[in-house]
C-alpha cells in the first residue's frame, strides 16, 4: 500500500487521510504515513489489553499484505464465538465488523501498528507492530505468573539446600550434592517450559490466538 501525503491540518491526527470534511463518514481513510516509531510500553499494553484487538493482530500477523476488513471481522467473530467461519451468524459478524471499523482499527492506526484504509476497506500491519510480537504474559485464573514461580522456587531451593548442608533431619537423607542436582534439573525444565510457552505466545508463531488454541 503506497503511502500518500495527507495534507491535514488542525487537530486531525497525522494518520488520517482521504476525506477531510468536518463530518467523518464511511469514506474516511486511516493510514500510517510516518516513519515507524517504537511503541511505548503504555501503547503496547493498550493495544494488547483488549481481546478483539489481540485477535485482529493475530490474524493480520499471519496475512501477507493488506487484507479486507470483511475477512478480518469474519475471522475475529469466529474466534470470539469459538466456531467456524461457516457457522457464525450475520449479527455476530456485523457486531465485530462495526466495532473494528468504528473503534478498534482507528485506535490501532492512531498508535501506528496498522494501516487502515476505510474507503477501500483494507487493513495491514506496519513495521511498528513488530514491537507487539511477544504477547504480554497471560495468566489464567488458576495459574501464577512466572516471576512469582521463580521467586518461590528460589526460596524453597535455598531452604532445602541450607537444611541439608546444616545436617538437619530428614533432609540429610539426600546428600547436599543430590539436592543441588535435583534443583538444577527442575530449574532447567522450568526454564525450557517458560521459553517454549513464551515462543508460543508470539503473535507471529501461531495461526490462531493462544487463547483460542487453549479453549
Amino acid at each position: 500500500m503506497s503511502k500518500t501525503s495527507t495534507g491535514t491540518t488542525g487537530d486531525q491526527p497525522a494518520n488520517i487521510v482521504g476525506d477531510t470534511s468536518t463530518e467523518a463518514g464511511p469514506d474516511t481513510a486511516i493510514e500510517s504515513n510516518t516513519e515507524p516509531a517504537k511503541l511505548s510500553r503504555d501503547d503496547a499494553f493498550e493495544m494488547l489489553s483488549n481481546r478483539r484487538r489481540r485477535y485482529a493482530l493475530q490474524f493480520l500477523s499471519d496475512t501477507t499484505g493488506p487484507t479486507s476488513l470483511s475477512d478480518l471481522a469474519e475471522q475475529v467473530a469466529a474466534w470470539e464465538n469459538e466456531t467456524s467461519l461457516d457457522s457464525i451468524s450475520a449479527s455476530e459478524r456485523k457486531t465485530v465488523y462495526t466495532s473494528l471499523q468504528q473503534f478498534h482499527l482507528p485506535k490501532m492506526a492512531d498508535a501506528g501498528v496498522i494501516e487502515f484504509d476505510r474507503r477501500a476497506g483494507d487493513v495491514r500491519l506496519t513495521e511498528s507492530a513488530n514491537d507487539l510480537d511477544i504477547y504480554l504474559e497471560l495468566v489464567d485464573r488458576y495459574e501464577i505468573p512466572w516471576s512469582l514461580y521463580y521467586l518461590g522456587f528460589s526460596a524453597v531451593g535455598s531452604i532445602l539446600t541450607s537444611l541439608a548442608y546444616a545436617g538437619v533431619q530428614p533432609f540429610t537423607a539426600v546428600p547436599f550434592v543430590g539436592w543441588a542436582v535435583f534443583l538444577i534439573a527442575v530449574f532447567t525444565v522450568s526454564s525450557a517450559s517458560h521459553y517454549l510457552l513464551s515462543r508460543r505466545m508470539r503473535l507471529s508463531s501461531n495461526t490462531v490466538p493462544p487463547e483460542v488454541d487453549d479453549a
